[in-house]
């Protein structure tokens, strides 16, 4: 079953643009994990910086979670987040089409 997660990040002020370009490497890396479905960020009218993902397993997930490129990920986010990313793992409650009514 695929697992959809949030991440959501809240810089420092002034420092969008340097979390924004931190996470950009880790986004190709992770493109070419094995279960990764989606991991795309997005900017949040109240200035946060939202991921989301979606992986083949909670197994792929979690292999991802202690993989090299989020410990070079979160090392170079040091200093640059007023506090601690929150990671939200979601379950589907599908509705409507297959295609349109789950992630």
């Amino acid at each position: 079953m695929t697992v959809v997660v949030t991440a959501v990040f809240t810089p420092n002020e002034g420092a969008f643009d340097q979390v924004a370009a931190a996470l950009a490497p880790a986004i190709a890396e992770v493109h070419e994990e094995a279960g990764c479905q989606l991991y795309a960020i997005h900017e949040a009218p109240n200035g946060q910086i939202v991921m989301i993902e979606k992986w083949d397993s909670a197994e792929l997930l979690d292999a991802h979670g202690a993989g090299e490129p989020v410990k070079r990920l979160n090392a170079s986010l040091e200093g640059l987040l007023q506090r601690p990313v929150e990671v939200t793992r979601l379950d589907p409650i599908p509705a409507g089409t297959p295609q349109q009514g789950a992630l």
